[in-house]
C-alpha cells in the first residue's frame, strides 16, 4: 500500500513540474533587456513610416511582450521574432492600452493587420494571423501611415529569434 501511495505522490509531483516547465508563471520570466532596431514600412519603393522597436526574439521577451508598458509613444513599438513563420494568435493580456497587431511574413510581406481594443474584462480570442514576425504599434498607427497587407517591412538581417528554454515552438 506504501508503495501504492509513494507511486501516486511522485507521478503528482512529476506531473506538475511537466505543466509547470511547459507554461511557466509568466511572473518566474524575467526577459532581461530588450535590444532595439528601426524597422521601415514599404509600399513598393516609397516609404511609409519607420518604427523603433523593442525585439521580442526569446520565449520569455514574446510571453510577456507589452504587457509590462504603460503606453507607446508614436513611432515606437515592439517586434516579436519567431523561430519559424507560423500561424499566431495574441491576446491582450494585461494591457492597458490598445494596440495594431500587424502579422509580417519571413519576406517582409505585410499578411494582417488587427486593431484590438483594450481588454474589457472578458476573456476574447487571440488576434491570430500568419507570419514569422509580429509588430505592435499603437492603435490607429496603420491607418494613419496607410499601412496593410501587402505593404512591405524591412528588418535588419541581423534580427532572429533565439530558441531559449521555454517552448521555443510558441
Amino acid at each position: 500500500m506504501r508503495q501504492r501511495t509513494a507511486g501516486i505522490v511522485v507521478l503528482g509531483l512529476v506531473t506538475f513540474l511537466v505543466l509547470v516547465l511547459a507554461n511557466p508563471p509568466s511572473g518566474l520570466l524575467d526577459p532581461g533587456e530588450y535590444e532595439t532596431t528601426t524597422v521601415s514600412v514599404h509600399a513598393d519603393e516609397t516609404q511609409l513610416a519607420t518604427v523603433e522597436v523593442r525585439i521580442a526574439d526569446t520565449y520569455e521577451k514574446r510571453r510577456i511582450g507589452l504587457s509590462r508598458t504603460d503606453s507607446l509613444a508614436n513611432g515606437s513599438g515592439m517586434l516579436f521574432v519567431h523561430p519559424e513563420t507560423g500561424t499566431y494568435g495574441y491576446h491582450m493580456r494585461n494591457m492597458s492600452f490598445p494596440l495594431d497587431i500587424v502579422f509580417v511574413a519571413d519576406n517582409g510581406t505585410i499578411t494582417r493587420v488587427h486593431h484590438a481594443s483594450v481588454p474589457d474584462g472578458v476573456v476574447h480570442e487571440p488576434y491570430r494571423g500568419r507570419g514569422k514576425y509580429v509588430l505592435e504599434v499603437p492603435r490607429g498607427w496603420a491607418n494613419a501611415t496607410g499601412i496593410g497587407p501587402g505593404d512591405r517591412v524591412r528588418i535588419p538581417e541581423n534580427v532572429t529569434a533565439s530558441n531559449g528554454y521555454w517552448r521555443p515552438w510558441s
